[in-house]
């Protein structure tokens, strides 16, 4: 409904702004990432917005950026995360920072954000899998990093060290996360 608003700003209080557009002032939440980038007080200010209605009132939330309010919006989707909670993911981590945590699964990561417990950190890392990748520009991947999570993987899915090892060497230097742990299973299939 309401996409994206340009105006002067008028309040800063962490999280909400007051941003006056043509004489009506809109109040909106922000995360702090957003927060932090804004101009000083009666600059003009351009916000992406996500409107939100529930029974107990309308809520306007803005964001600096498109790959917050995506990130913001693929929270909203995961049942038990309301916006404040969403906020507060965007607030503790920025969008790169929590793409990054949901493809390593870090859940010690996101569990340093307020109100984040384990069981909620592990319900976001598998409901976000996968749905942050594409808001990303694409960043290379150390092989190192490439490697040590195919090992993780292989030993997440029981296979021991002395297997996943050898099954490691086998495999080239600057070969894909997906690639490698498909290439290591074939190779550990035939064992």
């Amino acid at each position: 409904m309401i996409c994206r608003l340009t105006g002067i700003l008028l309040e800063k209080n962490p999280p909400q702004v007051v941003l006056d557009v043509h004489g009506v002032g809109y109040e909106l939440d922000v995360p702090m990432s957003t927060f932090y980038s804004l101009p000083a007080n009666g600059e003009k200010l351009s916000l992406l917005t996500h409107f939100l209605v529930r029974e107990d009132g309308h809520f306007l939330y803005g964001f600096a950026s498109e790959a917050e309010r995506f990130a913001f919006r693929q929270l909203l989707k995961i049942s038990g995360v309301g916006a404040r909670m969403a906020l507060s993911v965007l607030s503790g981590l920025s969008v790169s920072d929590l793409a990054l945590v949901v493809a390593r699964q870090e859940v010690g990561r996101l569990t340093r954000v307020p109100g984040i417990g384990i069981k909620t950190a592990e319900r976001l890392l598998l409901e976000l899998k996968g749905k942050l990748a594409d808001a990303l520009p694409t960043t290379s991947v150390s092989a190192d990093d490439a490697h040590n999570d195919i090992l993780n993987a292989l030993l997440a899915l029981g296979y021991n060290e002395r297997e996943a090892a050898a099954a490691m060497k086998q495999l080239p230097a600057d070969v894909t996360i997906s690639d490698g742990i498909r290439q290591a299973l074939k190779l550990l299939s035939r064992v």
